[in-house]
């Protein structure tokens, strides 16, 4: 038995001699390079960038009320068209006590104005009508009796308005009816019934009642990055992708950049819109985000090739070109790349072979 496992032992190792010698022998043996061979062909090379974003209306409009009360009142909810000067709510006025006071003594003045206008009137015509007086001092006593009437008559209306909102003599212009500025969709009313609501004034923005758009007339609002915002210029076409709705696409074109930038996260930005054209049957909802790919350079009916064949020294390009025995190298004038085919300007027409990548290794027979 121990003469066996001697054998067996000897026989291992020599196995694993010779196996790692082959092995070696193997490694060291001269190897054949073998490259892709790609054909240069016609056709076109776009460069693009794309921008992040939102779809949003050109004409968004918040609609406050012309004075302070409580919403009495909603005739619309959001996601109702609306036109021009349509109510869309109705306010209980809240009368500001100081000018209620002021209104109603204003009232009470006229009153007494107007009763002794009327009681002059009457002395006077008496007289005139004896002759005792002249035309002229009893015209004066009339024209006051007129004035004092329509002060009477301002008077009451001034205190309607402040205690009502809305006079007698004006009800369809009433400032209680909150009427929308624009004709658009209805985005939001984020008042209901019983809200207290303000007027815009010097010190606050006042209570938004609703806020409407023009949703016929979108543009594409993003930031791009300063780093290739020199490229752009007014006018550039845009392809717009929405991300909640799969697989359709909106043309669209360029038509501000901001002149100033603005910094987030270290970054400068700088502000894009494009005019956003869409298909009548698309719905499209304020606020969806957005792609915008912005076609910055583009050539067309050119020959190309993959940007992979390209070799570089300094500022010069070249390729190899499949010759009658090897490969020989050829110097191109190459345009613009989209990052995995390049334009060939001059030095390659379609059809013949260049040389491509690296693809395998084999041992040379």
């Amino acid at each position: 038995m121990k003469k066996v496992g001697k054998i067996l032992l000897v026989v291992l190792v020599a196995a694993i001699f010779l196996g790692t010698f082959g092995y070696l022998f193997q490694r060291s043996q001269p190897k054949e390079i073998r490259y892709q061979e790609l054909t240069p062909e016609m056709g076109e090379v776009i460069k693009s960038t794309v921008v992040t974003g939102k779809i949003q209306p050109r004409d968004e409009v918040n609609v406050k009320p012309q004075i302070n009360g409580i919403v009495a009142e909603l005739y619309k909810k959001a996601g109702e068209t609306v036109q021009q000067n349509e109510v869309i709510a109705k306010l209980k006025v809240i009368p500001d006590m100081s000018q209620l006071s002021s209104a109603q003594s204003r009232v009470r003045l006229s009153e007494l104005n107007l009763e002794q206008a009327q009681t002059n009137y009457k002395r006077e015509k008496a007289l005139f009508d004896q002759h005792l007086v002249s035309a002229e001092e009893f015209e004066k006593v009339e024209q006051a009796l007129q004035q004092a009437r329509e002060e009477h008559a301002i008077s009451k209306e001034t205190l309607e308005i402040v205690r009502d909102g809305v006079s007698s003599s004006n009800k369809s212009g009433s400032t209680t009816l909150v009427r929308s500025t624009i004709s658009g969709l209805i985005l939001d009313i984020p008042v209901k019934v019983g809200n207290s609501v303000t007027m815009s004034n010097t010190f606050n923005d006042g209570t938004t009642i609703a806020t409407v758009a023009n949703m016929d007339d979108l543009i594409f609002d993003g930031n791009i990055d300063e780093t290739e915002v020199g490229r752009l210029h007014v006018g550039l076409p845009v392809r717009i992708s929405v991300g909640a709705l799969q697989d359709v696409h909106f043309d669209a074109a360029l038509e501000y950049i901001s002149p100033k930038a603005t910094e987030s996260g270290g970054t400068n930005l700088f502000e894009i819109k494009a005019s956003v054209k869409v298909p009548a049957d698309v719905t499209i909802r304020s606020g969806y985000s957005a792609n915008a790919e912005i076609v910055l350079q583009e050539a067309r009916d050119v020959v190309i090739i993959p940007e992979s064949a390209i070799q570089w020294e300094g500022d010069k390009t070249f390729v190899y070109v499949s010759g009658a025995d090897d490969w020989e190298k050829r110097s191109v004038e190459t345009g613009i790349s989209d990052g995995v085919n390049i334009e060939v300007k001059s030095g390659l027409a379609p059809g013949e072979k260049v040389r491509g990548p690296q693809i395998i290794t084999t041992q040379k027979k």
